[in-house]
């Protein structure tokens, strides 16, 4: 690790020094490392840094490499570095998410020293889960929605999502399913006119969540595409990171259920005043739009991927027929 942030890591936490640097993860396309840095002189053991190294010339391994890419990832760790400073402590344990030790940006990169959910009782990272597993992630889904619902997202994405329209032109102008194509802004326009905006996660990946050892509770990472949206984008994107195509299907509204049952005991604990069965018909009604929209990326960006089967077709094609129903 660069001796500049080395000593930056010791100012702004007040260790007497660093005994070892660990690599979790390189960071997509080349951007940097997350690593684990142990300390000490203090109670806490370690922490995380997020060390965003901007490259002359990124790598995408899927090939989408452009100066529109580039930015939309700049633009994504500079709206982290303000969740961090500003949002995120508004996250009660209800929707556990890391505490920010400090932030740092450069022309050349960014700094993010965050606490260490492993030492903090979050150790487990879970590839596969249960359905009781997956309860446990949309709870903190409802709970974080619960949380920003009618927030304005100052310094944070106006639309969330990693895949949201109005930054993937290109991956739209690949997608050769016509009809799709051209709902693509109808589609993106439902779920951006709900009454009932709050703030999206925008990766809310199975992979970023974070268990405790006896799995019961969760917290959740990686807050790039934070910004403005309906909920259901998260609840749609996390439910199809988890389950394959028969799944998807048998447990949709099992699954829908338990969110909405713990939105409204979030809801009513934060004291809302909102319509929440005028909500609650109106998500439901989006969720197909929010499936189908994470689609649509999906089919320009990656044709052959895993995610698209059958069960995000027959979503899409119902989406679409009712848009062209609407129209005549």
């Amino acid at each position: 690790m660069h001796i500049d942030i080395t000593q930056f890591v010791i100012d702004t936490t007040g260790a007497s020094g660093i005994t070892n640097v660990e690599t979790i993860q390189s960071l997509w396309s080349g951007y940097g490392k997350i690593l684990r840095v142990r300390l000490t002189g203090l109670e806490t053991e370690s922490v995380i840094v997020k060390h965003v190294q901007l490259p002359d010339q990124a790598s995408h391994p899927r090939g989408w490499n452009s100066d529109r890419s580039h930015q939309r990832k700049v633009r994504s760790y500079q709206v982290e570095t303000a969740w961090y400073q500003h949002w995120s402590e508004h996250c009660d344990n209800s929707c556990r998410v890391p505490h920010s030790i400090a932030m740092e940006q450069s022309e050349t990169g960014f700094i993010m020293v965050l606490e260490d959910l492993n030492d903090s009782g979050f150790p487990v990272r879970k590839s596969k889960v249960s359905l009781a597993e997956m309860q446990h992630c949309l709870d903190w889904l409802a709970n974080f929605h619960a949380t920003f619902m009618g927030c304005e997202p100052q310094g944070l994405w106006p639309k969330g999502t990693y895949w949201h329209l109005e930054t993937r032109p290109d991956e739209l102008a690949a997608l050769d399913d016509v009809r799709l194509k051209e709902a693509a802004d109808v589609i993106d326009q439902r779920l951006s006119k709900t009454p009932y905006l709050t703030f999206v996660h925008g990766d809310a990946k199975l992979a970023n969540f974070c268990f405790s050892k006896n799995i019961s509770q969760v917290a959740a990472v990686d807050f790039q595409y934070i910004g403005a949206g309906c909920g259901m984008k998260d609840v749609a994107y996390f439910i199809g990171s988890c389950l394959y195509e028969e799944d998807c299907e048998k447990y949709e509204q099992q699954l829908l259920d338990s969110y909405f049952e713990k939105l409204h005991i979030a809801l009513q604990e934060r004291e809302s005043t909102l319509d929440f069965d005028d909500l609650q018909r109106n998500w439901r009604e989006l969720y197909p739009f929010a499936w189908t929209d994470f689609h649509r990326f999906m089919k320009g960006w990656s044709p052959g991927h895993w995610k698209i089967h059958g069960y995000s077709e027959r979503l899409s094609r119902e989406v679409l027929a009712q848009l062209e129903q609407i129209k005549q």
